[in-house]
């Protein structure tokens, strides 16, 4: 027997490069608040889907990168997530129908599933509710069930969905077919032809999705079960197994759902986002009476349609018209809005030059804090770090470089090689090369302290880490972050 409630699974995984460049690899657009909720995308999916009579605990699907940005964001909203963390991307068949197997083991063979991006915007949350529990009854029937949205006009970005015969009383309908992105005139045709927009987002029972893979899929679903079968925990986490390397890097929607025979699609009427350019970002906003948004310290005079987000300095814009503009500490994107399509591009070729704007932060987030670099010179780095209340740094020691500590607020626990010691505010002490050491905030506030590093090599890879709360000793190898 299954437990009646829905199983929510959220993909939590992508690297969101669209909008660069605030979303990067290394934090990317799930985990930023880009809602007008005040929460982050990820914490907005896993409210619309709270644990109650309808839903139960989700499940999300990560990697090693973004363990702690899942489980701590989750716990911020006062939800206790099963948070399972893929050892290599393997695309979403993979990492689905491991969330499948681990929903049997904890809800039974026969276990609903409703699957989510993390990283998309909806509006009217009853009428979603509304969708999942006609796509609930249709998937009962044998069926797995994809979210339709009724087309606003023809867009060029999303694919396409076609209906056939209705089922279940007529709340739901069999797929016909599955349409790519289209170019402008066919995106018309579609619309007019009552075509729905495909969301990505579908529910299904267990036992038919691992049926339907297994048939078209068999390789994966082998590879994904030894991988759930030795998945062991740790802090809390649940890592499948090495055999998840041997998976096909596949889509969902290639590997079964544009080839089964059972696809089924809910219209859903609901506002819906993927989110996926900084136009979309512009349209789920609250835009002023010249069409303007504009996000931190930005100032617009006789500006109409643009949209302007700044995390650094003050942007000013006189007379633009259609225009985005995107600034960071270390990066300013400017384009006219109708091309924002094409940010991928633009980062794929710096990912080429081997830029490290394309894939990092300036403040780049870690389980025990953040730090930020503040300035950078042949050899020396300044940086700022901020150790959260009761946490610590590994255990470490460096080859190239020796370190100076000042606290500029907090209370500091410095070991260094046998001595443990304590520096206050306005203090400092020196960790000389190649010292074992290690940093702990024990207090009740962040620990804030400026370092400043001298040495011949300066990069991140220049740490042995000896022990580590966090369990990355082994998980990452000594060519690693602090």
């Amino acid at each position: 027997m299954s437990d009646s409630k829905i199983v929510p699974v959220i993909l939590a995984g992508g690297s969101g490069t669209r909008l660069w460049p605030i979303s990067r690899d290394s934090l990317p657009k799930q985990f930023l608040p880009l809602s007008t909720s005040g929460g982050t995308l990820y914490q907005d999916t896993l409210q619309r889907v709270a644990q109650g009579e309808m839903f139960a605990a989700p499940i999300i699907v990560t990697n090693e990168e973004f363990r702690f940005f899942a489980q701590r964001q989750a716990r911020d909203i006062g939800v206790e997530p099963t948070v399972v963390l893929e050892p290599v991307r393997r695309d979403s068949a993979p990492a689905l129908l491991a969330a499948t197997l681990l929903a049997q083991q904890m809800h039974g063979d026969e276990a609903t599933l409703l699957v989510l991006a993390a990283d998309h915007v909806i509006g009217d949350i009853p009428l979603f509710h509304e969708a999942c529990r006609k796509a609930h009854g249709t998937a009962k029937l044998g069926h797995i069930v994809t979210f339709g949205i009724t087309p606003t006009e023809p867009r060029t970005s999303y694919g396409y969905i076609r209906r056939g015969a209705v089922l279940n009383g007529g709340a739901a309908a069999l797929v016909e077919a599955f349409a790519e992105k289209p170019n402008a005139e066919t995106a018309r045709d579609y619309v007019e032809a009552g075509y729905l927009w495909n969301s990505g987002n579908f529910l299904f029972p267990a036992d038919v999705m691992l049926e339907e893979a297994e048939s078209f899929e068999p390789e994966i679903v082998a590879a994904v079960r030894r991988a759930v079968a030795d998945a062991t925990r740790d802090l809390g986490f649940c890592r499948l197994g090495a055999a998840f390397h041997g998976a096909p890097s596949l889509s969902i929607d290639y590997a079964v759902l544009e080839r089964t025979g059972r696809a089924a699609v809910v219209e859903g009427s609901f506002p819906w986002s993927d989110v996926g350019s900084w136009n979309a970002v512009r349209e789920i906003s609250a835009p002023d009476e010249s069409g303007n948004v504009q996000r931190g310290p930005v100032r617009m005079v006789d500006a109409t349609n643009s949209y302007i987000h700044s995390e650094g300095p003050l942007v000013a814009a006189i007379g633009v018209e259609g225009l985005s503009v995107v600034a960071t500490g270390d990066a300013v994107l400017i384009m006219p809005s109708a091309r924002s399509e094409e940010v991928k591009h633009l980062v794929a070729s710096l990912k080429a030059e081997r830029r490290n704007e394309a894939t990092e932060h300036p403040k780049m987030h870690r389980p025990w804090g953040s730090y930020e670099t503040i300035n950078l010179g042949g050899r020396f780095r300044v940086k700022k770090i901020v150790v959260d209340p009761g946490e610590r740094l590994s255990l470490q020691r460096h080859h190239h470089r020796s370190e100076h500590w000042i606290v500029v607020t907090g209370t500091a626990e410095v070991t260094v090689g046998e001595e443990v010691f304590t520096v206050h505010e306005n203090e400092s002490t020196y960790i000389p090369l190649g010292s074992v050491h290690r940093l702990t905030n024990p207090g009740r506030i962040p620990l804030e302290l400026i370092e400043v590093q001298v040495g011949s090599y300066l990069g991140e890879d220049d740490i042995v880490r000896l022990d580590d709360v966090y369990n990355r000793v082994e998980a990452v190898a000594p060519a690693a972050i602090p």
